[in-house]
């Protein structure tokens, strides 16, 4: 399983897990509600785990990227038709601003890294 389905797998247990304490609370079963307080601390502490890992990859992504020969921010025109702009450029990675790699990078436009320059 990849970290991304891990992590919506461990959020949805996290909102079961929270659901069903809240039940408890209400209910005042003292017993029960230790037992989800240390199930919702376990899966807190391993989707901050996963979270720390992603993070990990795409900083890892990010280096390789900066280290290609060339980037720059790609036009209306070029991002209109990207298909043509990928059968062009040999190597071309685009990175959008609003993807989490893209958030990681910091970067402020759609942006195009290549070995050699396009």
């Amino acid at each position: 399983m990849n970290l991304k389905q891990e992590l919506q797998t461990l959020n949805d247990k996290l909102d079961k897990f929270r659901r069903k304490l809240a039940a408890a609370e209400a209910r005042g079963d003292a017993t029960i509600v230790l037992q989800f307080k240390k199930e919702v601390a376990t899966v807190t502490k391993r989707i901050a785990s996963i979270k720390g890992q992603q993070t990990r990859e795409f900083s890892k992504e990010g280096l390789a990227l900066k280290a290609l020969g060339f980037k720059r921010t790609l036009t209306k025109a070029e991002q209109a038709d990207m298909g043509k702009l990928n059968k062009s450029v040999k190597g071309l990675v685009v990175v959008h601003p609003l993807t989490a790699l893209g958030r990681e990078m910091g970067i402020k436009d759609v942006t195009g890294f290549a070995p050699a320059k396009f």
